[in-house]
């Protein structure tokens, strides 16, 4: 595993522990890039919230003006709602949770075939429905939006203004350079390696690799505005609702909690699992403090995240 630690936009811990390569013997490092799963999707609502503050994309538009492509569902799908898992678009069906997936996509729009004819889980708005593929379709929307492709654009817009050197698609034809290998942890205990998968179909929505260290650099620019906005800064990590008036967990590509009962401690955070590995990208806004924690296994367990954190709260609130 890996684990990094900002307070007030600063690094001040990064380490590594055990190994990045079982089978090579190569000790995992701050700069392992690790598989983070679905905490890409912080990152591509970053992105959308860029467009955003640009005037370039329009939330509440229907998707349709971004992604002529998709089908008309019979009701307006929006790029909030997406980064809101409010926009009806179903998650993996039970033969693709099932099956490895080795297919290789080239493209964002060819993704989209995945599921943009099937029926939709929920009419938009109206259901918090956790969906990877309402993330691809939300990546779709920023290719429209920015006129440019999706991981070129992530590249050149978020990762490199943000120093995020280390943070790119887990290509698996590509050399990578301090790419982590991958496991799974059996019944006895013991390790794997995690059968191939190729990750292309979901870019947005977890197919990243980054390190420890990017993912704290990335949250400790959503501390204060700079990279973002204020005003947008405040819409992303506001608790959304459905048409009916009820506030759900999530705000866009955030999990929103009260730490205390009072409400005064906030946690923002998202968390990943994906092929033999697992993520935890979490923000304490009031304390300053952001903690990432990255393995090369599927051994997602209670991470004791705030006992991690609690050394480097400041006094202030």
């Amino acid at each position: 595993m890996s684990i990094a630690v900002a307070v007030d936009g600063k690094l001040v811990w990064a380490e590594g522990f055990g190994l990045a390569d079982l089978e090579q013997c190569v000790p995992t490092t701050p700069k392992t890039k690790f598989r983070i799963g679905s905490t890409s999707k912080p990152l591509t609502s970053a992105g959308a919230a860029l467009l955003y503050d640009q005037k370039r994309l329009d939330l509440d538009a229907p998707i349709q003006r971004y992604v002529p492509s998709f089908p008309d569902k019979g009701n307006p799908i929006t790029t909030r709602q997406l980064l809101g898992q409010l926009g009806g678009i179903r998650d993996y069906n039970a033969q693709e949770s099932r099956k490895l997936d080795r297919d290789v996509y080239h493209s964002v729009a060819e993704s989209l075939k995945r599921f943009k004819d099937d029926p939709l889980a929920a009419p938009p708005g109206t259901k918090w429905l956790y969906s990877t593929y309402g993330y691809v379709l939300a990546s779709a929307a920023i290719e429209g939006a920015s006129g440019q492709e999706f991981l070129s654009f992530m590249h050149d817009k978020v990762f490199l203004p943000l120093g995020m050197q280390d943070t790119l698609a887990d290509e698996s034809d590509k050399i990578i350079l301090n790419r982590a290998r991958w496991y799974t942890v059996v019944a006895d205990g013991s390790y794997r390696n995690t059968p191939y998968e190729d990750l292309s179909y979901k870019w947005g929505g977890g197919g990243f690799l980054s390190t420890a260290e990017d993912l704290v650099r990335f949250g400790s620019a959503l501390l204060k505005p700079g990279f973002l906005k204020q005003d947008t800064l405040g819409m992303i990590f506001s608790r959304q609702e459905t048409t009916a008036g009820n506030t759900t967990k999530y705000g866009l590509g955030w999990f929103i909690h009260d730490v205390d009962a009072d409400g005064t401690e906030r946690q923002f955070e998202h968390s990943g699992g994906v092929a033999g590995s697992c993520s935890w990208l979490v923000i304490y806004p009031d304390r300053g403090v952001v903690i990432a924690w990255l393995q090369n296994s599927n051994d997602f367990r209670d991470w004791p995240i705030l006992d991690v954190a609690a050394p480097f709260f400041s006094t202030r609130k």
